[in-house]
């Protein structure tokens, strides 16, 4: 729903998320390495030409590069959020959206480990329980789990993104909890500035829109 071509009509009522976005991709462009993580089914780097296009889910809306393997829709919507950003060497990576919480902490960890100014985007939504119209009807557990981790992620507190269920966040259809717990194994040092841009469930799927700096 965060591209206007897909959400259509409703397009206007996620301007001010789609601007939280674009505030904190803004911050990324000092990099030299940029990162995009996002769950998928498997762990992979993913390899050049990147793109793909939105058509499975209702427009073919195209991004980035023709190709024959394209991008996990994670990873896709990272790549349309990068579209007018300045940064030569994006790579995408892809983490099993059912790996350990210690596996995701690894690959954060492995990711950073270059001696280069990297920065990550990390891509995944909070629950899609968030009431009776959500994709996975009301869970009343939703909303304090979503609140549990925009606190997090404004303090910039990793402990408690490691320590997110694997199986609460599956029955809540949290696309997120794996890559947070990646963002979580790459940010072990201090950081100098972190906030919460946007909170919000549209459509009963919780967006969440941080910035680590």
């Amino acid at each position: 729903m965060l591209v206007p071509e897909v959400a259509a009509g409703a397009a206007g009522e996620l301007d001010d998320l789609r601007a939280a976005c674009r505030a904190a991709v803004a911050h990324l462009e000092a990099a030299d390495v940029l990162v995009v993580v996002g769950a998928d089914v498997t762990t992979i780097r993913r390899e050049p030409p990147f793109g793909g296009t939105l058509a499975p889910w209702g427009v073919d809306r195209r991004v980035g590069a023709a190709t024959s393997d394209p991008l996990p829709l994670s990873l896709l919507i990272g790549a349309w959020l990068l579209e007018d950003v300045n940064i030569r060497n994006v790579q995408f990576q892809s983490i099993a959206a059912d790996a350990t919480p210690a596996e995701c902490a690894a690959l954060g960890s492995a990711l950073v480990a270059t001696g280069t100014r990297s920065a990550l985007l990390v891509m995944g939504d909070g629950s899609a329980c968030r009431g009776e119209k959500s994709p996975g009807y009301d869970d009343p557990r939703a909303e304090a789990f979503d609140t549990t981790v925009a606190e997090a992620l404004a303090k910039g507190d990793t402990a408690t993104l490691r320590q997110l269920d694997p199986a609460l966040a599956a029955q809540l259809l949290v696309a997120g909890r794996a890559p947070w717990q990646v963002l979580a194994g790459a940010a072990e040092r201090p950081f100098g500035t972190t906030e919460l841009l946007r909170h919000e469930a549209p459509y009963g799927v919780a967006y969440l829109v941080a910035s680590w700096r």
